[in-house]
């Protein structure tokens, strides 16, 4: 390891705070962790390469944010607290002011949901950031994949497709992600793109009314063609009732909202089905945490994802042509 390495590990470990249940941290060949009794751990990992995962001109508190945001929407998705995380980076330049404003935003988001950075590894070559988060959830309280049934109705929280809404104008010259702008629905839907909000406490609270989960990273009917799958299940979806913002029914109109809701990602919202006999609970949730839950359809027998005739899904690409 260069001595530039060792200063740049350095700098990353001056951001993390002691903690009783890191034993060892930062600085040796491996952490030291103390899971709670009684408890599961859940494991997620993600990687973010420039130029695929966000445009490579994306000013760096908002890659350091997001390379934590995805990895926490998982944890989210499982029901679980977030605990610890790793880091591995691969820089083409290990610039100072890049890796300070990189580390601002990827620890305003730690601090946010007390998740302690505990290792990673570093490396020059193309821009790649890669996040092991990891998280603990009490004892067959995990939110999953393959528990939908029969009769559930299927739910997502916020609103979708504004992330892809902001890839579409990115692409057409029409969107500065580096830069803030004064017109606000392009703002809005700038930041949903490059900040997204990880609903991690929405999914610990679900723990006491959903099936089954997922966070919405491919796009609404890839990610909830994956619960149909894993639970063996149909799923039917009222493209009609979908949660459109305003900025995005603004700037693109109905139709292409609509679509980018469907069939675009980066959302990083949660897809959940629970029982019909909990709409009043999940009303009053949401009410609770401030933050629209929507019905949006049902789970029935069969198997797939039916929209308007239209069987999903269709994988979303990220940035890739």
């Amino acid at each position: 390891m260069s001595l530039a390495e060792f200063a740049l590990i350095d700098r990353i470990r001056a951001r993390t705070a002691e903690r009783e249940d890191v034993l060892l941290g930062i600085g040796d060949d491996a952490a030291l962790l103390q899971p709670r009794p009684n408890e599961h751990l859940v494991v997620t990992a993600d990687t973010l390469n420039g130029g695929v995962h966000f445009p490579d001109d994306t000013a760096p508190f908002d890659i350091g944010w997001k390379t934590l945001a995805v990895n926490l929407s998982d944890l989210a998705a499982m029901g679980a607290r977030p605990a610890w995380c790793t880091l591995a980076m691969s820089l083409p330049d290990a610039s100072p002011d890049w890796i300070e404003s990189f580390a601002d935003g990827f620890f305003a988001l730690a601090d946010e949901h007390a998740i302690a950075l505990v290792g990673g590894d570093t490396t020059r070559g193309p821009l790649s950031l890669s996040v092991t988060a990891m998280g603990q959830v009490a004892r067959g309280q995990a939110l999953r994949r393959d528990r939908a049934q029969v009769g559930d109705d299927i739910w997502v929280s916020g609103t979708l497709g504004d992330a892809a809404g902001a890839l579409q104008l990115w692409q057409r010259g029409e969107l500065n992600v580096a830069t803030a702008t004064l017109l606000a629905d392009y703002e809005a839907l700038r930041l949903r793109l490059l900040r997204p909000i990880p609903r991690v406490t929405l999914g610990l609270r679900l723990r006491a009314f959903a099936h089954a989960a997922v966070d919405i990273s491919d796009g609404l009917l890839a990610d909830l063609g994956h619960i149909a799958a894993r639970s063996g299940v149909g799923a039917e979806v009222d493209a009609d009732a979908l949660p459109l913002s305003a900025a995005l029914r603004g700037v693109l109109g109905r139709d292409a909202a609509r679509d980018c809701a469907l069939r675009g990602g980066d959302d990083y919202e949660l897809c959940f089905t629970a029982a019909a006999d909990q709409r009043d609970a999940l009303h009053a949730l949401a009410e609770s945490l401030r933050l629209p839950l929507t019905r949006i359809g049902r789970i029935v027998d069969g198997q797939g994802v039916q929209c308007e005739g239209e069987r999903g899904p269709g994988g979303y690409q990220h940035f890739a042509d």
